[in-house]
């Protein structure tokens, strides 16, 4: 089992020296289409072959797929300065639960923004939540997005259907995100209560503007920023006949600095807590959980990239009759070509899913492209 396990980990290294040897290119564009409005278009994909052990359909072999993780197509545009909109899609793959082989709706935003310290988004979009969901997938600082500690609702793909209010303050030192979301529609919520949702965060160095954010800056800034973020929602779990309110809180920090000509550091860490007033529910989970990582950008490069080595520990701890407690430690790391544009990622997993059952291993090799 280790030589399979080491012969693909081989296969990945060599992929990092191809693709490091490879010319880059650039695409994409702006279409202007007077002095006010214009529109752009962008793309992006990603996609990893994994083994996980005794993942094949039979329980005892080991599992081999290619995964295409996410196809999206990027679209904004301002039609007057303060006047703005965002349209992106998601394809969902053969293995994805919600509507497998389609084309669906990821973001449609209307954005009204007046001035840095205030702007409404409304339509469908990622409420104010953590750092990791607020990077998306393709932000993060390793590939894989950190599902085992972070379990905030959604409608689709940490998205959901409302209105937040946020603005900034010098470029981005400190914000604020509030906001009203549609959270569990029927079922146990039968006075349509909306999911509240808000986060503060603050850069005590190099600031982040905008509404969205990133796990890894790759010596393009230095950040130490600190976020606080809120859920709640009245009968937002249960059923009708048993209705419980979900409550969820959590405290995120991010240390990304460049050390002078040794490299850049990166160190993140998250704290979850959820709390469903003891009311079951299968697809949610009252208790703690936890999230650390620690990666290093090596500065010398190797063909047109940089090795950023890295290791993340997850760990969910449920109140008793919610389930075992698991751990996830990951190594891997990452070829950065251009930076969140083009990289590569090779990670090995150990997943101890508690309970007395026993760990079992994975390795995924993962391209992200976009542009």
């Amino acid at each position: 089992m280790m030589k399979k396990y080491l012969f693909f980990i081989f296969m990945g290294i060599s992929l990092f020296m191809i693709f490091g040897a490879s010319p880059e290119a650039r695409a994409g564009g702006t279409i202007k289409i007077d002095d006010e409005k214009w529109i752009s278009v962008g793309a992006g994909l990603r996609t990893d072959f994994s083994m996980v052990q005794n993942g094949a359909p039979n329980g005892t072999d080991q599992s081999k797929d290619i995964t295409l993780d996410n196809v999206r197509l990027f679209t904004d545009g301002q039609i007057l300065p303060h006047i703005k909109f965002i349209f992106n899609t998601e394809y969902n793959g053969s293995y994805s639960v919600v509507s497998p082989n389609t084309i669906q709706v990821l973001d449609a935003i209307a954005r009204l923004e007046f001035s840095d310290y205030f702007n409404i988004w409304m339509g469908r979009l990622l409420p104010p939540s953590d750092r990791s969901n607020l990077d998306g997938p393709f932000y993060l600082a390793t590939f894989k997005f950190p599902g085992l500690a972070q379990h905030y609702p959604a409608l689709y793909v940490g998205r959901d259907n409302g209105l937040s209010l946020w603005g900034q303050v010098n470029g981005g030192q400190f914000k604020y995100q509030v906001g009203a979301f549609q959270g569990r529609i029927a079922g146990p919520n039968q006075s349509g209560n909306k999911l509240y949702a808000g986060r503060l965060t603050l850069n005590l160095l190099d600031p982040e503007p905008g509404y969205f954010n990133a796990s890894s800056y790759y010596g393009t800034k230095d950040v130490l920023a600190f976020g606080l973020v809120a859920m709640t929602q009245q009968s937002g779990v249960g059923t009708q006949a048993n209705p419980g309110n979900f409550k969820g809180w959590s405290l995120d920090g991010l240390f990304d600095r460049k050390l002078g000509e040794m490299g850049v550091l990166t160190v993140e860490g998250a704290y979850y807590s959820y709390d469903l007033g003891g009311i079951p529910d299968p697809a949610f989970v009252q208790g703690k959980s936890y999230m650390a990582l620690v990666g290093y950008l090596i500065p010398q490069k190797v063909g047109t990239g940089n090795f950023q080595p890295h290791i993340r520990y997850q760990s969910l701890s449920p109140d008793s009759g919610y389930g075992n407690d698991q751990k996830l430690t990951e190594l891997g790391v990452n070829y950065i070509m251009d930076g969140h544009n083009a990289n590569l990622a090779l990670i090995y997993g150990r997943m101890d899913p508690g309970g007395g059952a026993s760990t079992t291993n994975n390795v995924t090799l993962g391209i992200q492209l976009q542009i």
